[in-house]
Parts: structure tokens; sequence; C-alpha cells
């Protein structure tokens, strides 16, 4: 009796070592928490409408994922600081219309290069105002970007109104266009794989450099893990916060022209109401709203797997009111887990 009561707690301890040492993993590495419920996702998607595997359903996720994944570039940064970004889609807003509007007035023929840099400049200048209020009000940087948010939402609305830019410039226009490669299907339906999403892949390693290869990168984690410590250290926290709102602002000017080159439209209100999603898209690759953490890899797995809630699961017949909760028990889900600290 006593060797059976024996083994039973042995295997009971060792089951709950197993557990511990897989749960410790998996708090530890959070892209692979992510990229388990995207296979998962794609497994029950996949096999209830095997549409779902056709090429071109592929092609639109990766043209779905560009802006907000440049969005989510952004947002990492500011979060691995410490601070919170809210403003980013009315700076992409301000930005990709005030940009259209003056190429097609005065510019029509500029190529698409000058327009690119002259929507990061702008959005750098209106990101690195939100780090200059951050930094000098001592305020959090929620509410500062809640503040400036509805600041130039307001500006547009009072001065441009709700005007539409149906005829966007040629640059823009070709460059939405242009073509990657090309597949044809069995059918002969071809899908286009857009030359665009190559701006995404430039910012992703442009991100994963600065925040892994540079004096820059370590002042993010430091200041976003303990802004004191790192004060006190000779970090100026002014400079980072100015850098990092600016860097989240400059990636947001460039989404808002990707937004109208592959729309072919520009409506400044266009964007309003996607900040939740990005934010979870980069809660869910690992980082912690408190800062000092997140990975590229993680937000691009969390972009991913919004994209899949988002545009994917209507080919199974769930309404958009039900994607919502599933991206809800999503977030909580993997919140929960990456609080968990599991026993040794």
């Amino acid at each position: 009796m006593t060797d059976i009561t024996s083994d039973t707690a042995a295997s009971r301890a060792h089951t709950e070592s197993a557990f511990n040492r897989v749960t410790r993993w998996l708090v530890r590495h959070p892209p692979a928490v992510t990229a388990s419920l995207i296979v998962l996702v794609c497994i029950v998607v996949g096999s209830i409408n095997p549409d779902f595997w056709q090429m071109s359903n592929l092609f639109d996720m990766a043209r779905s994922t560009v802006v907000r994944g440049l969005f989510a570039l952004g947002v990492l940064v500011v979060l691995a600081a410490g601070g919170l970004d809210v403003s980013f889609t009315a700076i992409a807003a301000f930005v990709m219309y005030v940009i259209t509007m003056l190429v097609t007035n005065y510019a029509p023929d500029m190529p698409i290069l000058p327009i690119l840099l002259a929507a990061g400049l702008g959005g750098a200048v209106l990101g690195s105002a939100n780090g200059l209020l951050v930094s000098s009000l001592k305020a959090p940087s929620l509410i500062v970007t809640i503040g400036t948010q509805y600041v130039i939402r307001g500006f547009l609305l009072t001065f441009i109104g709700t005007a539409l830019f149906m005829n966007i410039p040629a640059a823009m226009d070709a460059f939405g266009k242009l073509a990657l490669f090309h597949h044809q299907s069995a059918n002969g339906a071809v899908s286009t794989m857009p030359v665009y999403v190559l701006v995404l892949a430039v910012a992703i390693v442009a991100t994963w450099l600065l925040l892994n290869r540079t004096l820059m990168g370590r002042a993010i984690y430091a200041v976003g893990g303990n802004a004191g410590i790192a004060e006190r250290l000779g970090y100026s926290l002014r400079k980072v916060h100015v850098f990092v709102f600016a860097y989240a602002g400059l990636l947001a000017g460039i989404a808002g022209i990707m937004h109208v080159a592959s729309n072919r439209l520009a409506n400044p209100f266009d964007l309003a109401g996607s900040e939740l999603e990005v934010i979870a898209a980069v809660v869910l690759g690992g980082a912690r709203i408190t800062g000092g953490s997140g990975t590229v890899l993680g937000t691009m797995l969390g972009v991913v797997l919004i994209t899949l809630v988002s545009n994917v699961l209507i080919l199974v017949g769930i309404p958009s009111t039900s994607q919502l909760a599933i991206l809800g028990l999503f977030i909580v889900g993997a919140g929960a887990l990456f609080s968990i600290k599991p026993r040794a």
C-alpha cells in the first residue's frame, strides 16, 4: 500500500514538474504561444473551408498585414520603452491626406520614393510632438496621445471635412498596382502579390536592427524596464521618449501612404477605430503594457493572428461580432498565460 502511494506521489510530482517546465518555457517564449494559436486557427478554418488554402486568399492576407504591421512595429517600440501610443492612426490619416492633396495639386508627377520620404518625415514630426509632450508634462503617454489623436482628427474634421480623394497621384496608384509576382490557379484565376509588401519587410528588418543592434535599442528596453534606474545609469528619458514616438509616427506616416496606394482612395477617417486591434497584436506577441519587453518576431506573429481573426474567419461563416469575441478570448488567454509565475 505504501509503495502504491509512493508511486502515485512520484507520478504526480513528475507530471507537475513537466507541466511547470512547459509553462515556464511558454512564458519565456511568448511568440510560441501566438504561433500555436495561428496554427490552430489555420487548421480549424482550413478543415472547415478548404478555400482557405488558395493562393489568392494567402495573398489577400499578406496585403492586409502591411498597414497593420507598420502600425504594430511602431507600437512595439513605444511599448518597449514603457509608453503607449493610440494616436498613430490619426497621424497616418493626417499625413496620407495632406501628402495626397499636396502632390495631386502641386506635384502630380512626383515619384513614389519622395512621397514616402515626405510621409515618413511628416509622421516623425507629429510623433516627436507626442514625445516632447510626454517628457515635458510628465503625463502618462496614453492620456497625451488620446489628446493628440482628438486634436488631429478635430483639425481634419474642421478644415477638411469628409471630402475624399478619388483620383490619387499617378505614382501612388502605380505603386499600389505594381506586382511582386503573379499566380494562376487551376481555374485560370490570377492572383497578385503586391510589391508594397516589401515596405513592411524593410520596416521589420529596420526595427529588429534598432532594438537588437543599437545603443538606442538598449536604452529603449532599459527605460521600459525601470525608468528610474535607466536615468541613474545615464540614459536620457527625454531623448528616448522623443525617439520612440517619432519612430512610431514615421511608420504611421508611411502606413498612411500604403493605405492610399492599396485602396486607391484617400479618406481622412478610414483608419479610425483600428488602434485596439494593433495594440492587441503587439500584446499577443508577448510585449508587456508595462514596458521593457517585446520582440519583432512576436509582434509580427500577433499581426498575422489578428489578420486571421479579422479577415479569414468569415470563410467559415463566423459573423464579425463573434470574431471580436474570439479575439478577446485570445487576448485574455495570452495575458493570463504570460502573467503566470510557475513554481521552480
